[in-house]
């Protein structure tokens, strides 16, 4: 395929480089180029036809328990609570560089599907202001309203962590995703929040009973931004049969994860890591979900992907992969971007 389709992601860590940056001039950085090191920046986005995605809000400290490429164990541990004082701060910070993206004219922050396709048509890089980890709402969930006045439409409850409102899964493998306690009833509370804001709930780094609690009481479809196959690579945070089927029941959606160690079947974070892997995840996601429910979550700035893509101007050659192996243009349309902007639609609105 020689023109390029764009590409609207359903996962990426940029707002938390732009915030660890030393450089204190954030629109600059993002707007004019980013370190080779980075995945995106407007330049690189405009080359490998980043049209939108959800830019996700993750307050650290980044917990990392492995060291270089090895695989994970079955015994690594759950990263450590992280304190609201703390989460808080970074949240503010990060959606205020967001917030001031789109005044420099660099991002739309979009509160709709219609704002997405209104951004696209105009080619303005269409985002979505994405939280992942709750800790910065307090319990009575005030601060939801007020982030949801500042844009917020689509939010995990937890990373790979506990907090208030659940445990994430932690990064073992092999392990299914059933490593811990359900929703506490705040976080219960929460997801009827959501509902009734028309929130999107991101199921990605919720552990099984934590997602089998959400799927029971939402009434939104199912959504995991940035997720694979457990019966590709059995790492915990990717997801089961029941889990797909739950989600397709729904008529959810499923975004495919690059980072490599939730790709290989060995759980290893290596960039030589071929594309043919990807392509085998999106077959079996397509074929338990079905063409409508399948997309795209990088995980750029936040993971190790392929060398192959390399950053967002390499995602093109996930295209051509795509192609090659048979998916028509049609079908790559939707999960480029078409799916995305249908689930969003019935969601957040």
């Amino acid at each position: 395929m020689t023109e390029l389709i764009p590409v609207f992601d359903g996962h990426n860590d940029t707002l938390m480089k732009l915030y660890e940056a030393a450089e204190p001039d954030k629109e600059k950085l993002f707007v004019e180029g980013s370190p080779a090191s980075w995945h995106i920046d407007l330049p690189r986005a405009r080359k490998g036809g980043l049209a939108g995605g959800m830019f996700a809000i993750f307050p650290p400290p980044l917990q990392r328990t492995r060291r270089g490429n090895a695989a994970p164990g079955t015994d690594e541990p759950l990263a450590s609570e992280l304190g609201r004082a703390e989460a808080l701060d970074a949240t503010v910070a990060m959606a205020s560089i967001l917030l001031r993206l789109e005044r420099a004219g660099a991002v739309s922050v979009c509160r709709s599907a219609a704002d997405i396709r209104a951004a696209m048509a105009a080619g303005r890089l269409a985002t979505v202001f994405h939280i992942e980890g709750a800790e910065a709402i307090d319990t009575d969930l005030a601060m939801l309203d007020v982030l949801h006045g500042a844009g917020l439409r689509s939010l995990g409850i937890v990373w790979s962590r506990p907090n208030a409102f659940g445990h994430g899964v932690p990064f073992r493998l092999p392990s299914s995703p059933d490593t811990g306690p359900g929703l506490t009833d705040v976080g219960k509370a929460l997801v009827r929040a959501c509902n009734r804001l028309r929130i999107m709930i991101d199921l990605s780094h919720l552990n099984e009973k934590g997602f089998r609690d959400v799927a029971e009481l939402s009434d939104a479809p199912l959504v995991a931004t940035h997720s694979n196959v457990h019966a590709l690579c059995p790492h915990a945070r990717n997801l089961t049969e029941w889990q797909l089927g739950a989600i397709r029941d729904t008529g959810g959606m499923v975004g495919l994860n690059f980072a490599t160690g939730f790709l290989r079947e060995d759980g290893r974070m290596d960039p030589n890591t071929g594309l043919d892997v990807m392509v085998r995840h999106i077959g079996a996601l397509v074929e338990a979900l079905g063409e409508d429910h399948v997309g795209f979550g990088s995980d750029f700035d936040g993971a190790t992907i392929p060398a192959t893509i390399g950053d967002v101007s390499g995602l093109p050659r996930l295209i051509e992969a795509l192609a090659a192996h048979g998916f028509g243009r049609e079908l790559i349309e939707r999960i480029a971007w078409k799916n995305w902007v249908r689930v969003l639609e019935r969601t957040i609105g």
